[in-house]
């Protein structure tokens, strides 16, 4: 399909206008101010990851020759440039945002946080206590020689650049801060004043503590940290050496190529030229940031003002007709379930592993893994029931970005434990959610499915909004089986009826789906599609997409990340209208609605309108039979489409506009749709 001259934004370029959005909740004075701060380090961890792989992979191809930009449609150099100036801008914003005013706002709720200037005596005799308890034995200063290489330092670590001075005479040295403590240390009130200082700031107050051996007249001291290349070359042989070459792999992912340095705007020029000189940087490395890095250490910023200056925990709701204490497969036998958390509670997921991990007519249960909790309730399932004799096969994505240490753990805890591990198919991710539990029942195998949008991880499962399907439908479960068959043999599965499963059919199924509504479209009948995703980027996709809005379908789209599509273009996407949520709780669920000639059909799937998932990974996508969850669903969706409080218009530029819509009322869809779940299960 040609996508020569489409209407198209840079992925790069609109993933940065998501994370602007990220930023906008942090300065929405209607969030709790708490949470704001938490929003502050998303954002900011969200950057870290952008440039530790995005931007190094753009840093690679900057390289390439003249004939190589034209294949890829774009100048990296000039890309990179771009990315620069909007990075800026937003740190700029950011800045702004956290010192004039959240660090106001929390002194107005009668919390202060102080730095190592504004410390009276009492505190301060309190904060060197601390410094000498629990810091001054964990800090080694590195004092820089110039006849020695300058040190490697870690990717993202806090380092403090120092400069000692001794009348013309200077000596540098850098202090790392150290990532196992605390970055926050809450002082003792003083009338009912509460008081936070930040671990950065602690050891500049004590910094004659640590350099008092050497003569100086001054000392000062500043914060940097560097962002390193993150990704990883490696043999695609998915094999035992595979797991040697990765472990060693992240070993090195710490001495990756320095992609950026984050510097304090207050240092002087003459120490920054220093660092440029010895580090060997180049201008596009540079960025200017505030006071205190590594804000994604934020998340845990301490409450200790009123409740109410962070979001309400709400209860997960139970689901209707499934009861913990019961059989939940004899409840799914009858009919199919739906669980959508964080509404709902993820415990009857594990609970589903656990009843299989015991009942003594299960015979094999086969699940893919892709994130996993860090005590994972699933695994020690998994674990369970193979000590009981069941047959269990656990595929392990091994290359789930920056979870690969995890996962190797556990692959090797499940693989002591008698559990048959499997590492993946050479070429393809397996990011799929699906788990089947085969049990005899009269002599015969009867077959009961797990399959979700998200992880099998209950950590996520409380922050992450998904769907997961519990089914005992054989038309879903014998797809199931032959799924995990092909995995079983390191081969892709083929002539699926009913699932759509990636890399094999999600883009010819997806196509013919689209063209239905096209037929129908071009024939004057009802015709339209709903979609929602984390990321759309695949341009063919796209030009489908554009295809269809051209014949008359009408297209809705709610897309939380990147969205490279351009809506509302004449010729093109008249008929396209994209809504993105950023909220308390991270939207991933990716859901396929389509007319279909009004006998709606509804998919829910592991893959996003990527060209990784759809060509490169092994994503299955579902379809809901069951009436009831259909309708569950598209209540759900439509509830979000009418957000008018939390949703933002995507435009193909970065102002993501609130989203504005004809209702009187306001409408925050995560609120709504648990009370809609609440109130069903109340009415049933």
């Amino acid at each position: 399909m040609d996508t020569k001259n489409l209407p198209l934004v840079n992925r790069e370029i609109s993933w940065l206008y998501f994370n602007d959005r990220v930023l906008q909740e942090a300065a929405d004075p209607t969030v709790p101010l708490i949470e704001r701060v938490k929003f502050l380090a998303i954002f900011s961890s969200n950057l870290d990851e952008f440039y530790r792989v995005r931007v190094a992979t753009l840093s690679r191809l900057a390289n390439l020759n003249e004939k190589a930009k034209e294949i890829l449609g774009y100048n990296p150099k000039k890309l990179l440039s771009q990315i620069k100036n909007i990075v800026i801008k937003q740190e700029k914003k950011f800045n702004n945002l956290y010192e004039n005013i959240i660090v106001k706002e929390l002194a107005e709720e009668r919390i202060f946080l102080l730095n190592d200037k504004q410390l009276n005596v009492i505190r301060g005799e309190f904060v060197k206590e601390f410094f000498r308890d629990k810091l001054l034995s964990t800090l080694v200063p590195i004092m820089l020689d110039d006849e020695l290489p300058f040190p490697e330092l870690r990717d993202r670590a806090i380092y403090f650049f120092v400069k000692l001075t001794r009348g013309r005479k200077c000596r540098y040295a850098l202090i790392e801060i150290p990532d196992n403590l605390s970055r926050f240390l809450v002082l003792p009130d003083t009338n009912k004043l509460k008081f936070i200082i930040l671990l950065d700031d602690i050891i500049r107050y004590s910094l004659e503590d640590i350099f008092f051996i050497f003569e100086h007249d001054s000392i000062e001291a500043y914060s940097i940290q560097l962002t390193r290349d993150a990704e990883l070359d490696l043999d695609k042989e998915v094999s035992e050496k595979f797991i040697d070459s990765l472990a060693k792999s992240l070993q090195k992912r710490r001495k990756g190529k320095p992609m950026r340095l984050l510097y304090d705007t207050a240092i002087p020029p003459d120490m920054l030229s220093y660092l440029v000189k010895k580090m060997r940087l180049q201008g596009e490395n540079l960025i200017p940031g505030n006071r205190y890095h590594n804000f994604k250490n934020f998340i845990n910023f301490p409450n200790v003002g009123r409740p109410e200056l962070e979001y309400s925990k709400t209860r997960p709701l139970p689901v209707d007709g499934l009861m913990f204490g019961k059989s939940l497969m004899s409840m799914v036998a009858k009919r199919d379930y739906l669980i959508s958390t964080p509404y709902q509670s993820f415990d009857y997921i594990i609970h589903f592993l656990r009843e299989a991990a015991i009942d003594p007519k299960v015979k094999e249960i086969s699940i893919t893994v892709y994130r996993l909790a860090e005590n994972s309730k699933i695994i020690y399932a998994l674990i369970n029931a193979a000590k009981n004799g069941k047959k269990v096969n656990c595929l392990v994505e091994l290359r789930a970005r920056f979870d690969e240490q995890n996962n190797i753990y556990w692959s090797n805890r499940l693989e002591e434990e008698g559990v048959n591990v499997l590492y993946g198919i050479d070429g393809y991710k397996v990011h799929s959610k699906i788990c089947l539990v085969q049990r005899m029942e009269k002599g015969k195998p009867a077959y009961y499915g797990c399959l979700s949008t998200g992880n099998f991880n209950e950590k996520t499962a409380r922050i992450y909004a998904d769907h997961t399907l519990l089914t005992s439908n054989k038309k879903i479960t014998a797809d199931m089986v032959a799924v995990f068959r092909a995995l079983n043999k390191l081969t892709l599965p083929k002539d699926l009826k009913s699932l759509i499963v990636s890399p094999i059919d999600s883009r010819p199924a997806i196509y013919r789906l689209i063209d239905t509504e096209i037929r129908n479209a071009k024939a004057g009948k009802k015709a339209y599609m709903i979609f929602k995703m984390n990321s759309l980027a695949d341009e063919q996709m796209i030009a489908k997409l554009y295809q269809a809005s051209n014949a008359g379908v009408k297209i809705k789209m709610i897309v939380r990340g990147m969205c490279c599509l351009i809506p509302g273009v004449k010729g093109f996407s008249e008929n396209i209208e994209v809504i993105s949520i950023v909220d308390k709780f991270l939207e991933h669920a990716r859901v396929h609605i389509y007319c279909n000639g009004g006998d709606e059909l509804i998919y829910l799937t592991s893959a996003d309108f990527m060209t990784r998932n759809i060509d490169n990974r092994v994503e299955v996508g579902f379809p809901i039979y069951d009436p009831t969850l259909k309708k569950e669903v598209r209540d759900i969706i439509d509830i979000q489409l009418r957000d008018n409080t939390k949703a933002r218009e995507l435009t193909g530029t970065s102002a993501n506009k609130y989203h504005k819509t004809n209702a009187e009322a306001l409408t925050r869809s995560q609120i709504d749709i648990y009370n809609y779940l609440k109130l069903k299960n109340a009415t049933t």
